[in-house]
């Protein structure tokens, strides 16, 4: 679905604005509490996430367009793009104040079941 393959490109472009940005700051080894600080792997998470759920997007959408697949999809599509918004999200958001890892499971479950339910059409027919 091209939403897909627009969000995979568009968490490439803004991983590496996050990866510009975060790396300015990367040099001073006690930047926001030291490299195994929580808002730091926050960060590193989040960034990663972008270009993660970045590239499950776009090879979703890729495969449904070389398969020709166009029945049943929408559920799946909309289950991508709340893990590629909601992931980097909840991650930039617990760095700020942890208690937003909480909702981590959201974007979690949703590529989750999204990825699963797109195996089991692949697979099922």
């Amino acid at each position: 679905m091209m939403i897909n393959i627009q969000a995979g490109w568009v968490g490439f472009a803004l991983g590496c604005v996050a990866g510009a940005v975060i790396g300015l700051f990367f040099h001073d080894p006690n930047w926001l509490g030291g490299y195994a600080s929580w808002p730091r792997r926050m960060l590193r998470l989040g960034h990663i996430a972008l270009f993660g759920i970045g590239i499950l997007n776009l090879f979703f959408g890729l495969t449904v367009r070389a398969l020709g697949l166009t029945d049943g999809l929408t559920w799946i599509s909309h289950l991508l793009l709340v893990a590629a918004v909601g992931m980097p999200a909840v991650c930039f958001l617990a760095a700020w104040k942890k208690p937003f890892r909480h909702l981590f499971f959201i974007p979690a479950l949703a590529a989750m079941v999204g990825l699963i339910g797109f195996a089991w059409r692949l697979v099922a027919g």
